[in-house]
């Protein structure tokens, strides 16, 4: 009798098993075909012309705004929020123009994985790469503020040779491995030394090896429930909850921030041009460097709006009545 319920218990047990490892099964199989179908566009974008390649971006961005609406919504009132002066015939006008932008850097960073450095180089300049040469010859390691505005990917893919300093950028694991394995490769590829947000800890530089930039996108909303934490500003006519990444960084290693500003020469064509916002870091007061980021970037906005990334829900959060008066790390964790 005691037998027969211990087969009984047995046979429930491997029962309730068998859906899980066979839903387990699934998922690792979905995760397989959808990295095939990338890896089958990807090499299709990475032998047609740039010609081509924009004529799909068209069609792209046609079916994204008028087909899919792929958040539609968030990008006119994100327009409407930040441009109030502006009337609905120009709002629209931006709304196809950010379509057209966003089609555009979308192709352009998948088509980048496989052009060789000196393609990538003959239509990406940086103007002033020596401002920053002083820091490495002091041994200092500084920080490139960027944003999601207009192509900041192939900036990333051929600093190592716009700068002395050897860069580093963060990312965030993709839960894709096999997506995350090729990025990741493609984006070491060309020199740039990558950093999970997870391990801010590699920061630290050892003492043998040369002087690092660290390039940091904080453009985006801190998480919910992190309202009190974020320093504030006000950004393009709201208040704006802002990360604290590139302002923590600095002051804990007391490290120079420039701000890189990438504009489109011309379709497919772009420019960087730093500026120093910050040079000594230990002597700012709280959420001063944030707001100088911030500002730079509305700046930037107000001049050319369409390359910016508006479909990201930016202003998700609601600014608290009160607020954490020091929320910058004095550690890393």
């Amino acid at each position: 009798m005691k037998r027969a319920c211990s087969l009984n218990a047995n046979t429930d047990e491997n029962s309730q098993r068998v859906p899980s490892d066979l839903k387990k099964t699934n998922y690792l199989r979905m995760k397989r075909i959808g990295y095939i179908f990338f890896r089958g566009f990807t090499l299709f974008i990475s032998i047609i012309p740039f010609r081509i390649l924009y004529w799909s971006s068209d069609f792209y961005s046609i079916v994204m705004q008028y087909v899919v609406h792929y958040r539609l919504k968030t990008i006119t009132d994100n327009l409407k929020n930040s441009f109030p002066e502006k009337d609905d015939q120009e709002i629209k006008q931006i709304v196809r123009r950010y379509y057209r932008n966003l089609c555009d850097i979308s192709l352009e960073t998948i088509k980048g994985y496989s052009l060789s450095t000196k393609k990538i180089l003959s239509r990406y300049q940086c103007l002033n790469p020596e401002i920053t040469h002083k820091y490495y010859k002091e041994n200092k390691d500084i920080i490139i503020a960027m944003s999601h505005y207009a192509n900041w990917e192939w900036g990333t893919q051929v600093a190592s040779k716009f700068f002395l300093h050897g860069p580093v950028t963060f990312y965030k694991p993709l839960s894709n491995e096999y997506f995350d394995n090729y990025l990741r490769q493609r984006r070491m590829k060309q020199g740039m030394e990558l950093c999970s947000i997870y391990k801010p800890k590699l920061l630290q530089r050892l003492t043998d090896e040369p002087p690092k930039a660290y390039f940091l996108v904080s453009d985006q909303s801190p998480s919910p429930g992190k309202e009190k934490k974020a320093y504030w500003v006000k950004f393009l006519n709201q208040d704006t909850a802002c990360l604290h990444g590139i302002e923590s960084y600095a002051k804990l290693f007391d490290l120079p921030v420039f701000y890189a500003d990438v504009q489109r020469v011309k379709r497919g064509h772009y420019t960087i041009e730093l500026e120093e916002i910050c040079t000594y870091p230990e002597n700012t007061r709280r959420g001063e460097i944030t707001a100088k980021y911030m500002k730079k970037l509305e700046d930037i906005i107000l001049k050319k709006p369409d390359d910016w990334l508006w479909s990201h829900k930016r202003w998700k959060l609601n600014k608290p009545d009160e607020m954490l008066t020091d929320t910058f790390p004095r550690k890393l964790d």
